[in-house]
């Protein structure tokens, strides 16, 4: 059976997501998800405040709470976390987050879904409108920027991985105004079901970091199992 390797930025286990790799993968695989701050109690990760709003991250720990992060902790902490991971004898190792690790880029060659996001985005839509939803008010700015210098007209909007309805359905309309062509969940922690509910009320398609990165995992194990 073909071993899975993932690392969230947080702890695990992280029911929910491997609900959502499942869903695109089914049980013909198996899946070691660790977290990159494994080991830490919730008042040691409550002391890792993030240093800047280029610094934050969002994470949804194992009990459902979300919670920000600093990245430069993430990356301390992960990467030795990461390193037992490819050591462990998985076939695939991804990186379970939509932000840039440059010191693990250089470092481990596994699937980043940053990486996978933008030329996913790219292939299916060159410029143009782009709605992009992202956790925290902080990462608005980077966000923006990250898809406007890709060459995109993007509008970015916050939207919590853990919101409501109610949150869910404000942040549609508000969406809907913006007319886009294409919209991205750019952040692992959203789910299928907050995909489909945002898009019946704007009306457009979008990509969800998390099953567009395992689709792009499939290609290789299919690969792999025919070989």
């Amino acid at each position: 059976m073909v071993k899975l390797g993932a690392l969230v930025i947080g702890q695990s286990p992280r029911r929910e997501v491997e609900e959502e790799i499942r869903m695109v993968m089914g049980e013909r695989f198996e899946l070691d998800l660790r977290g990159a701050l494994d080991g830490l109690t919730k008042s040691e990760i409550d002391e890792l405040t993030p240093e800047s709003d280029q610094d934050t991250m969002f994470t949804r720990l194992p009990d459902g709470s979300g919670v920000k992060i600093s990245k430069k902790a993430v990356t301390r902490y992960g990467t030795n976390q990461l390193a037992d991971l490819i050591d462990s004898g998985a076939d695939y190792v991804m990186v379970l987050c939509t932000g840039e690790f440059p010191e693990w880029t250089e470092s481990f060659r596994v699937v980043y879904p940053s990486r996978i996001v933008k030329h996913f985005v790219n292939a299916l839509q060159e410029g143009g409108r782009l709605g992009v939803f992202v956790p925290l008010r902080e990462q608005l700015e980077k966000a923006n920027k990250q898809w406007t210098s890709a060459g995109y007209d993007a509008v970015v909007e916050p939207l919590s991985p853990n919101a409501s309805e109610d949150d869910c359905r404000q942040a549609g309309d508000r969406m809907a105004l913006h007319d886009p062509d294409l919209m991205v969940f750019d952040c692992i922690s959203y789910r299928s079901k907050t995909k489909r509910f945002v898009c019946s009320i704007v009306k457009k398609p979008a990509i969800l970091a998390i099953t567009a990165s395992v689709r792009c995992i499939m290609e290789m194990i299919s690969d792999k199992e025919s070989a």
